[in-house]
């Protein structure tokens, strides 16, 4: 699928600003340190104070150090007060250049710390060196500007110099947090949760910096020895500011699995796609369904159903490949980002194995669950550029993973009842079903004496904009949608009136209607035939419905107890498309079915393959071992006839015998053949010559 128009500019822009934004931070940071480190060599002061001052210095900066480290979180989610308070300190000592290494010592160790968070590292250590860069020159407003040889030292630490300390940390955390938040909100224009707690929490830091900052400038200047006391205070900052965070971040988990939730999910989805976007590849988003999960929580209760999730939950978390993560949505519905995956082919690959990893055999008290899981892939930038639309597509191919019981599916822009066009194309399905601008076609079916064993109706949509519309275009946008009930009601109606018709004429041929399996699943939907039937007088064996194996996989035994009510009012059942579902012979043994149609993919290429030839041929010993009548679909041309005459097939139905045809033209039809059937055009010359040669000779036809 190619990106809209509207979205490529902005999926542009974004490429060119989000990898530009920390590339410009770093660089600017690296070239101030740069020269303030040449210029302060070159007149000869040292980097760093010396003596007791600098080796307490030192010695805090470590405890600090090592409280992060300990806590495992990276300075801007987790705590951020214990560096920023020692940096502001130091730079109201000595000046902006000591206080930047001591930042950059925090962050340096701590990345070493954390390897795989070093580009994090160096992005917040810019930042940093810009922040402490803008409070030395808002101290410096005030004709302050300390160095190692000529510390600030105030005549007394009291409101005078309130105002210095106030721009001075004003500053300071202006600038840091302000770069931090353009760079963590490239694409959204928004902070994620937890961030945007964090900064509603830096007001806190705001004012232990003005608290503890002094104090340790004091002390460093009058009892440096006393200095590694201050990290008690800094270390309790810290797990104060940590507190408050995991507080947040309990809100974006689920509390039963303790998975991350849906809000998680799209804030890292959101993350994920810049990192993608910036590196050139892909990222996915597969959205996870258990089958049957309902059940289980109707039969066994809630408790076992949450049991089962735990298991279900666990058993994800290690079947993830190396970077993938998982989320947990609500009910038994689970996603998991793919921050980089190299193909579409590859995506659909990883999630195969999560299926099966998760439709495994699970143990609950001795009992074994079997819980197939449907899964359906998005993927960006193919499908979506945003994270909500990638988890909107993920969706729609979940529930078409569902519906045609294949597992997993990619997300395919035709089958997505949920975009403008085709959500237009709906409402006016709806509207031509209300004018009755939806025709029918009727095509028929023969056995090979020439018998017209039927006619199957058609539904056609001639659009007045768009023309004709396929057939598979306009059933899957009603069958997506939910209007699938109202066009199965309206062709069963327009049917049976021109059945009606026709056996006003004479013509008595039974005719087809095809059903969904909603239909089917639907209570009261064989009274509502019965009903339809006696209303136009039409007798049930005048009508036939086709059903697919899809009416098999979803609820069997519903479906058994519809079609049995069915036939119980006479009306005949037939499967259509077999061989192209996943039905098992025990349910089509169950299934109170009287024809089978073999489907057009097996039969068009019959005489040409053998493979082929061996499928249908098996099929009808099948069917004829049941008592089913076949018919063979698509049959096009004399060989394909004929091959299938000589396997024992009992009908066909193709452009051999008859496209489908309006109602009148089909009424046509009908009456040309008359009591002698239908025959092939080389049968009908042949009849012709014998009729010929037996007539005496001299004899002249009238």
């Amino acid at each position: 699928m190619k990106p809209t128009d509207s979205a490529a500019p902005a999926s542009r822009l974004r490429r060119l600003v989000v990898p530009a934004l920390p590339a410009t931070i770093v660089t600017v940071a690296g070239l101030a340190l740069a020269t303030g480190v040449i210029r302060t060599l070159g007149d000869g002061d040292g980097l760093f104070p010396g003596g007791p001052v600098g080796w307490s210095l030192a010695i805090l900066t470590g405890v600090i150090v090592g409280h992060l480290v300990a806590l495992g979180r990276d300075r801007w989610w987790g705590g951020t007060g214990s560096g920023a308070a020692l940096a502001l300190a130091v730079l109201l000592l000595y000046g902006w250049l000591p206080a930047t290494l001591v930042s950059l010592s925090v962050v340096v160790l701590v990345g070493a710390a954390r390897r795989n968070r070093w580009r994090q590292a160096v992005v917040h250590g810019a930042v940093d060196v810009l922040g402490i860069g803008a409070a030395a020159l808002g101290l410096a407003a005030f004709g302050v500007v300390p160095g190692i040889r000529h510390p600030w030292t105030p005549p007394a630490w009291d409101l005078s110099v309130l105002p210095q300390v106030l721009v001075t940390a004003a500053g300071y955390l202006l600038v840091s947090r302000g770069l931090l938040w353009i760079s963590l909100t490239p694409r959204t224009g928004t902070l994620p949760a937890i961030p945007r707690t964090a900064v509603v929490r830096q007001a806190l830091v705001g004012i232990a910096l003005l608290g503890i900052s002094p104090l340790i400038a004091v002390c460093a200047v009058h009892a440096p020895l006393l200095l590694p006391l201050f990290a008690v205070p800094l270390i309790a900052l810290d797990s104060t500011l940590w507190i408050a965070r995991a507080r947040a971040e309990e809100q974006l988990r689920d509390p039963l699995t303790g998975l991350p939730n849906r809000q998680w999910l799209l804030e890292r989805t959101w993350t994920a796609l810049d990192e993608a976007e910036r590196g050139g590849v892909r990222a996915a988003l597969v959205l996870i369904d258990m089958d049957r999960f309902r059940s289980v929580n109707d039969t066994l209760g809630h408790l076992a159903g949450d049991r089962l999730l735990l298991q279900i939950a666990d058993r994800l978390r290690h079947a993830l490949p190396r970077g993938a993560e998982a989320a947990r949505l609500g009910g038994d519905e689970f996603a998991v980002l793919l921050p980089s995956t190299d193909s579409l082919t590859s995506a659909q690959r990883v999630t195969r194995s999560l299926v099966a990893a998760l439709s495994s055999p699970l143990d609950l008290d001795g009992l074994t669950l079997v819980l197939e899981a449907s899964a359906g892939v998005a993927v960006f930038p193919d499908h979506a550029l945003d994270a909500e639309g990638l988890l909107r597509r993920a969706d729609v191919a979940m529930y078409q993973a569902k519906r045609d019981r294949s597992g997993v599916e990619l997300y395919e822009a035709k089958r997505d009842g949920n975009t403008p066009d085709r959500l237009g194309l709906l409402g006016d399905l709806r509207r031509a079903l209300d004018a009755g601008e939806v025709e029918l076609h009727y095509q028929p079916k023969v056995g090979f004496d020439g018998h017209v064993a039927g006619l199957e109706a058609l539904v056609r949509w001639v659009h007045p904009d768009r023309g004709r519309v396929p057939p598979d275009e306009f059933i899957a946008i009603a069958e997506s949608s939910g209007l699938m009930p109202r066009l199965t009601e309206y062709v069963l109606e327009t049917a049976l009136a021109q059945v009606a018709r026709w056996r006003a004429m004479g013509l008595e041929v039974p005719v087809a209607v095809n059903v969904s399996p909603r239909d089917v699943h639907s209570p009261g939907f064989a009274g509502a035939v019965a009903a339809r039937l006696a209303r136009h007088r039409v007798p049930p064996g005048a009508l036939q419905l086709e059903i697919t194996e899809h009416v098999l996989l979803e609820d069997p035994q519903r479906a058994a107890d519809t079609l049995a009510g069915l036939t119980a009012h006479g009306v005949k059942m037939s499967l259509d498309d077999f061989g192209t579902g996943y039905s098992s012979l025990v349910h089509l043994r169950r299934l109170p079915v009287s024809e089978l149609k073999i489907d057009r993919s097996f039969v068009g290429r019959l005489a040409v393959d053998t493979e082929d030839a061996e499928i249908v041929r098996c099929t009808l010993d099948l069917a004829h071992s049941l008592g089913l009548l076949v018919v063979a679909e698509g049959v096009e041309d004399d060989e394909t006839w004929e091959r299938l005459r000589d396997l024992g097939c009992d009908a066909v139905q193709g452009w051999l015998v008859a496209a489908a045809m309006p109602p009148d033209e089909t009424t046509a039809w009908l009456r040309a053949r008359g009591e002698q059937g239908w025959h092939r055009e080389s049968e009908t010359a042949a009849l012709a010559a014998e009729k010929a040669a037996e007539r005496p000779s001299g004899q002249v036809l009238n």
